[in-house]
């Protein structure tokens, strides 16, 4: 039986830099099992790849929510990495930290050095800005390179300009100082190449003796004894495979991610006693494990173009044998691109604060009900969702089968806040579309169509066509022992155990107003020095008024 100091299920975002982290000290052995394969897949690496490993089930879980309370009959498809690097290696490239209120909130309800002060030092170790950026708020030394897109379409253009009409200020870093408003978008792209958390951080760590990465790792349970956790099982080649087991000397650490992580705790005997008496699964502790979930869910508002060439006619015939060429010899073009272009922050209404909407927009349309598949008919595309939702779901175990996909159920838009911001994002998107600067381009509006008016036909449109944004997260909460939602404390120790951690977008306590892959970064960065019992990074200290 293999015995090595840290055992870390999951090569994701998150495991790539505790692995790297860890392993810093040639005398501590860490050992990481992922369930998919090596991120040997060309796919992956080419930008553009994404619309490929969108639907390749050997490298993606190809999950399926359940059917919604206004997801209009549909069951929404929920695409996670399975391979090293995980999500990383596989989403839009989006670099996105979210704004300080998230962190301070986060902090506010209980969790100590959790607070934006305390984790920009590591959002800003973890990066290698390229381009503008405030020293203050942005890293330069970095493995992680973040770039701004180098594109340059009139569509953008003229989209941005439309923006600056309707009162939205260009913002040249979102992640800097203030987040609100429109600029192009910042991505986890160099020279023409993904950045992941795998070829960023694990491949380097691969390199060391003491770092052991078992591929097509299937982790089954966690073994315990007593309330201690100690190892590992799996089953290596997946369902029908070889069983083996691994220990851990310090500590196992569960990396799965949003969906996977609450799955194998429930697979384990962690969480509700109803859930797995249901199952046939003894409870070891009752916690509220998977409960809370959450994403954005966005409608996407598609106008028909005129007088221009889209992406959808660039990826086609002669066109995209060009574009090829360009990134064969200068990494550069089509293929260099991510699926969005610019992004905009802006509020629903008067009454919000800070911005509760993010908005990004493509000069591109896609098949209906197909996500990822461009269409023949050339179009632009606005998709809008709020920020912050309040509607939570929750993330199940559908039986003792450690390869039956779980039940996701994220409720979206279930809150009443959450329908009346949708629909203020859509008409949004609508006056942006209909925008002075891109009017000598603009033909009609496709969907949800110019007969769609008032709250009620607009909330309609979002059920019918509204879809996940990718960002799961919420459903292994960080919180105090003495609350009724929390799974682990804000050292992302599983409460009322001994030996556990999780540590990926699951500990998120409540929604970040972004993407989660640069958040989920910083999670695993903090909590390798945690782990390792090292001194936090001093606090940053930024003016009061910043909004980041």
């Amino acid at each position: 039986m293999d015995r090595f100091d840290y055992v870390i299920i999951g090569a994701g975002s998150a495991g790539c830099i505790l692995t790297s982290r860890l392993s810093e000290d040639p005398g501590t052995s860490v050992c990481v099992l992922e369930a998919g394969p090596s991120d040997w897949h060309p796919y992956i690496h080419l930008p553009a790849g994404f619309i490929k490993t969108f639907h390749m089930k050997s490298i993606n879980w190809a999950y399926q929510q359940e059917v919604g309370p206004y997801t209009g009959g549909r069951s929404i498809y929920a695409p996670r990495g399975k391979t090293l690097g995980g999500s990383s290696s596989i989403n839009g490239h989006i670099y996105n930290r979210g704004q300080r209120m998230d962190f301070d909130t986060w902090a506010q309800m209980g969790n100590r050095g959790w607070g934006y002060a305390d984790v920009l030092p590591y959002f800003k170790r973890l990066e290698k800005r390229v381009g503008e950026g405030d020293n203050t708020f942005r890293g330069r030394d970095g493995n992680l390179t973040v770039t701004t897109m180098e594109w340059r379409d009139p569509l953008c253009e003229a989209f941005m300009e439309g923006a600056v009409s309707l009162g939205i200020p260009r913002n040249p870093d979102y992640n800097g100082k203030t987040q609100e408003g429109v600029s192009y978008c910042q991505r986890t792209i160099n020279n023409g190449l993904r950045v992941s958390g795998s070829t960023a951080f694990l491949k380097p760590a691969m390199k060391r003796p003491n770092v052991h990465v078992h591929t097509h790792a299937h982790a089954t349970e966690i073994i315990f004894e007593g309330k201690r956790a100690v190892g590992v099982r799996y089953m290596k080649g997946g369902r029908g495979g070889t069983p083996l087991e691994v220990r851990a000397n310090k500590e196992v650490i569960l990396s799965g991610g949003t969906y996977n992580s609450p799955q194998l705790l429930q697979l384990s005997g962690i969480g509700s006693p109803d859930l797995l008496g249901a199952h046939g699964i003894a409870v070891r502790h009752a916690l509220p494990v998977g409960e809370g979930l959450q994403d954005h869910y966005a409608p996407r508002t598609v106008a028909r173009v005129k007088d221009i060439q889209t992406i959808n006619q660039l990826r086609r015939g002669w066109h995209l044998w060009v574009e090829a060429l360009k990134w064969a010899t200068a990494r550069r073009g089509l293929l260099s691109l991510s699926p969005t272009m610019v992004y905009c922050f802006w509020h629903s209404g008067e009454s919000a604060d800070s911005s509760d909407l993010q908005l990004t927009f493509t000069p591109a349309s896609y098949k209906e009900g197909v996500q990822g598949q461009l269409e023949d008919e050339p179009g632009m595309t606005v998709a809008s969702w709020q920020q912050r939702p309040e509607s939570r779901g929750y993330v199940r175990i559908r039986s003792s089968d450690p390869f039956a996909p779980p039940i996701i159920q994220t409720n979206y838009l279930d809150a009443e806040l959450d329908r009346r911001v949708i629909v203020g994002g859509m008409k949004l998107a609508r006056r942006l579309l209909k925008s002075a600067p891109l009017s000598p381009y603009y033909a009609y509006e496709d969907f949800p169509g110019p007969n769609i008016n008032t709250d009620d036909e607009f909330l309609a449109a979002a059920t019918e066509r509204g879809t996940t944004t990718f960002h799961p997260g919420c459903t292994c909460r960080m919180g105090p022992a003495d609350s009724t939602w929390a799974v682990v404390d804000d050292q992302l120790r599983v409460h009322g155990l001994e030996g556990l951690r999780v540590i990926d977008a699951s500990v998120m306590p409540r929604m970040i107003s972004a993407n989660l892959n640069a958040s989920t970064m910083m999670i695993a960065d903090r909590a390798s020095d945690l782990i390792r019992g090292k001194q936090p990074m001093e606090a940053a200290r930024v003016p009061d008024a910043a909004v980041a």
